[in-house]
């Protein structure tokens, strides 16, 4: 046993350096492309201070913050998909499975339609996520069952429930005016980040990743069955509905920030397992930063493809489509 610890070992050691360093090259690069093109020798210099000029006011004011949100949001949705994919033991499992994309989704556009702030937009989405996974906890306790098939049958009847809540206020919204409000926040974007969300969500987004991270240990517990979990003496239930919501509070979370971001946490886990295998310890910090770089090149790709800049969900949705085709194709060339 000892020999494929230290295999996956130095492979988790080449993989993360590997990734930091993609992940500092692309951010470099994401902060030198726009409409003002800045070289990344100057970037440099601006973020050590050295330079004031407009440069400094466009990376510092407009694309700093972006891309802070970019790594953050990634690397949320990435590990909650994984603590998802450990709690339900399915690696087709994805933050979106209890409702909580589908409740963020209708709380945004009940907001929207109510014409109220853009923080209350952001409130509304949250608060939706948040009441559609206790929506599917709920279903899953009156439905007298125990284990993570209640709880997926919930989160699909909550899943149901808000996507038909959500199908109502688009076909009640004013075409003219709420309607593209509605559409254009579910396609997700960075667009509209500035430093004062960076400095909410900062602080929430980095510490549930992180304790996320650190519970690694206990959604290997998880991926067990329950009678192995009980036998070692773990309260599987309780650290079962704990994991779900703490996921759910960071997908919440980015769904407010940015609006729907889909695939990344589906997609990403199955990445980091393929480089370091499944171990937690080792594949959720893997993890987390493969999705901070995929939600860094899909963010630099919607405002790079086109002049007029592209959603950043539909960028996120193609790459995630591609990517899980040529991993489907890596699994059947291993499995022959």
């Amino acid at each position: 046993m000892k020999a494929p610890t230290k295999r996956h070992n130095a492979a988790f050691g080449k993989a993360s350096l590997c990734a930091a360093a993609l992940l500092v090259l692309s951010s470099v690069f994401a902060l030198s492309v726009g409409r003002y093109t800045i070289s990344p020798l100057n970037v440099l210099h601006v973020l050590a201070g050295a330079d004031h000029s407009v440069a400094s006011v466009i990376v510092w004011r407009e694309r700093l913050p972006r891309l802070l949100a970019a790594i953050l949001i990634g690397a949320a949705l990435s590990v909650s998909g994984a603590a998802y994919q450990a709690v339900f033991r399915n690696p087709l499992v994805s933050p979106g499975l209890l409702g909580v994309l589908s409740g963020s989704a209708f709380g945004a556009a009940l907001a929207i339609y109510c014409g109220v702030s853009v923080l209350l937009v952001q409130l509304g989405a949250f608060a939706g996520g948040v009441m559609a996974v206790c929506v599917g906890l709920g279903i899953a306790r009156l439905s007298g069952q125990k284990g993570a098939l209640a709880l997926l049958l919930g989160g699909l009847i909550s899943n149901a429930i808000f996507t038909a809540l959500l199908s109502l206020l688009k076909y009640t919204a004013d075409p003219l005016d709420q309607l593209p409000a509605i559409v254009y926040w579910l396609l997700g974007s960075l667009a509209q980040i500035h430093w004062s969300q960076i400095d909410t969500m900062v602080p929430l987004l980095g510490a549930g990743t992180i304790v996320l991270i650190l519970c690694a240990r206990m959604l290997n517990v998880l991926s067990l069955s329950d009678d192995e979990a009980l036998s070692l003496g773990v309260p599987v239930t309780a650290l079962r509905l704990a994991t779900i919501g703490l996921a759910t509070f960071l997908s919440a979370l980015t769904v407010s920030l940015a609006g729907i971001i889909g695939w990344v946490g589906l997609l990403m886990p199955h990445i980091a397992r393929l480089m370091v295998g499944g171990e937690h310890s080792r594949m959720l910090p893997l993890c987390a930063l493969v999705g901070a770089l995929a939600v860094v090149l899909s963010d630099l790709g919607a405002r790079s493809f086109s002049a007029g800049e592209i959603p950043l969900g539909m960028m996120t949705e193609l790459f995630g489509a591609v990517g899980f085709i040529l991993i489907l194709r890596r699994l059947k060339s291993e499995v022959m």
